[in-house]
């Protein structure tokens, strides 16, 4: 019975430090992606990472996709706007890959981090040093 208790204390625990963990690590993909803005709107077909964004500094969630300014998807979607696109699995990234920036997504554990080199340059974006190694030209 003890042990079923402290399991029951201990898992809360666990993904509170994975939310804090993708927490900061959007926080510095978009600011990375989008440095000259001092408000980001972020919109997500999801509602699971919006609890992760609005605690994000200087960045507000909107609920229209064209007012947003970067956009994270879980589902493909054919949305025409001019916010940034960014996936959450591998699989929308490869199916996404001409208008899609980059990808977030968990794989075996381990955050996994990824942009498209064209789709940089389509938005005139240049990652700092930090971000450097997670530009790829192919997937």
């Amino acid at each position: 019975m003890k042990k079923i208790i402290l399991l029951l204390l201990l898992v809360p625990l666990l993904f509170a430090s994975d939310i804090k963990t993708e927490q900061k690590i959007y926080g510095l993909i978009i600011h990375a992606l989008l440095p000259q803005k001092t408000e980001i709107r972020v919109w997500t077909d999801s509602q699971s990472p919006t609890n992760i964004f609005c605690l994000i500094k200087d960045v507000r969630c909107v609920n229209n996709p064209e007012n947003a300014d970067f956009l994270l998807l879980s589902k493909k979607k054919n949305i025409q706007t001019k916010g940034i696109k960014f996936a959450t699995n591998i699989q929308l990234l490869e199916a996404e890959k001409d208008t899609i920036v980059g990808g977030f997504f968990w794989e075996k554990g381990r955050p996994n981090i990824l942009f498209l080199r064209k789709n940089l340059q389509k938005h005139n974006i240049t990652l700092p040093k930090s971000m450097q190694e997670y530009i790829e030209d192919e997937l």
